[in-house]
């Protein structure tokens, strides 16, 4: 998987290809969203269509009480139907302009998700360290996200487990460390709108940077959140 996604020119390469071949139209759109969004699919990561902020209950969805307003996917299928295939993300970003985007984690890539002080600490130690960081999202959730190569389905599931078993979306703030997002769990991809204003996610590092192994980036995330979150948190990573 490190030879298809871990090939920095490769990765560049592709990217740059479709990027190119846009019609100058497209460029148009708001903010670049659609080149952004074309982008993250030409770099792997799998996406499908998700709520945005709405009047009323802040979600695009209507639910009253929604536990993750403008955050979630907006279909049930959303495993099955993220895809990183050019003409299907071109037709959805077009046909839904509002919609943000996830991206499936535990297929090509996982996500490690750590509170943003901590995120912003560690980050800077990682690049002086000359230690190989991939993408890098921040949210002004006051999370940070950083995008790795999936450590797919070891033999040991005793260790790795489908992310939903640990907490789900409407617990997470009961967790404040190290989310480890993988089989079963997703993530807003960059550019996304939160309730509340204008609050966003946003690339610190964009997807054209290589998918690094997450165990390289591992003991500098699980100490910047053990200093962050004090002693009274566990400083070892959940699995959502």
């Amino acid at each position: 998987m490190s030879a298809t996604f871990g090939g920095r020119s490769g990765r560049q390469g592709k990217l740059s290809q479709w990027l190119l071949g846009r019609r100058p139209k497209e460029a148009a759109d708001d903010g670049g969203r659609e080149a952004l969004l074309l982008g993250a699919a030409a770099a792997g990561l799998p996406l499908a269509p998700a709520a945005h902020p709405a009047p009323g209950y802040g979600c695009s969805c209507d639910r009253v009480g929604c536990p993750t307003p403008a955050r979630h996917p907006v279909s049930f299928a959303w495993q099955t139907q993220s895809t990183t295939d050019r003409a299907q993300v071109e037709r959805w970003a077009r046909h839904q302009p509002q919609a943000n985007f996830i991206t499936a984690t535990g297929m090509t890539h996982d996500v490690l998700d750590v509170p943003l002080e901590a995120g912003r600490e560690a980050l800077e130690r990682l690049l002086g360290s000359g230690v190989e960081v991939g993408p890098v999202a921040e949210s002004d959730d006051g999370r940070m996200l950083f995008f790795t190569l999936t450590r797919g389905t070891p033999e040991d599931e005793d260790e790795w487990w489908p992310c939903e078993l640990d907490c789900r979306p409407e617990t997470m703030d009961e967790h404040p460390g190290l989310r480890w997002h993988c089989r079963g769990s997703y993530v807003l991809v960059p550019p996304a709108r939160l309730p509340g204003g204008d609050r966003q996610v946003r690339w610190v590092r964009g997807p054209e940077h290589a998918l690094p192994d997450p165990l390289s980036l591992l003991e500098a995330l699980t100490d910047a959140c053990a200093r962050y979150a004090g002693a009274d948190h566990a400083p070892w990573p959940l699995r959502h």
